[in-house]
């Protein structure tokens, strides 16, 4: 199988390739920046790209759309250290076929490299649980987002502080949150904040 790998750090990639090689593939490139890995893509035409998510010039994620749209034969495949849902659902809209951890042993890093590049149908993703929001929830959401306090929430809603207060208490409990930070951060992760 022959392969593209780009990631920014050069002794990480030079220790995939090392890894991978011994797995029996070929790699075909090695890429320091999005941009080169699309420029390899689009020249030696591999079975899969190997990305990192992020990357100077053209992000990962980026690339993965690039491909979609001009070389769909090539599997884009991401890899990284964590897998945040706002991202997972990007790479998954951008047309990845897969994930995989940078912390994953070169045994299950080829085997879910093959299984990717063999059943391409399937979507290797994780999945993302979006939290159902009430209406009213979805209302106070971005207003809390956007700094306001309890009681200027209220009154942009036409509702008391009191209602307010439940609102976010069932909102913080939706997003495992424990305080208006980490709510918003969370909200904004899994995509119910833009």
């Amino acid at each position: 199988m022959k392969l593209v790998i780009a990631d920014d750090h050069p002794l990480f990639r030079m220790g995939l390739k090392y890894a991978l090689t011994n797995q029996g593939f070929d790699v075909v490139a090695e890429a320091s920046d999005g941009v080169s890995a699309l420029d390899a893509c689009r020249t030696l035409k591999p079975d899969a790209a190997l990305l990192d998510i992020k990357m100077p010039g053209m992000t990962g994620i980026e690339v993965c759309e690039r491909l979609r749209m001009t070389h769909p034969s090539v599997v884009s495949v991401l890899i990284t250290t964590f897998a945040e849902p706002a991202i997972v659902q990007a790479a998954r809209t951008a047309g990845a076929r897969g994930y995989v951890s940078k912390e994953t042993d070169p045994e299950s890093l080829a085997r879910q490299l093959r299984d990717i590049v063999a059943h391409p149908e399937i979507d290797y993703l994780p999945q993302v649980e979006v939290p159902r929001l009430t209406p009213r929830e979805a209302e106070v959401l971005p207003l809390l987002a956007q700094g306001f306090s309890n009681k200027e929430i209220a009154k942009s809603l036409g509702v008391s502080p009191d209602t307010v207060k439940d609102h976010l208490a069932r909102l913080y409990a939706k997003l495992d949150a424990g305080d208006r930070t980490q709510a918003v951060s969370r909200a904004r992760s899994i995509g119910l904040l833009h």
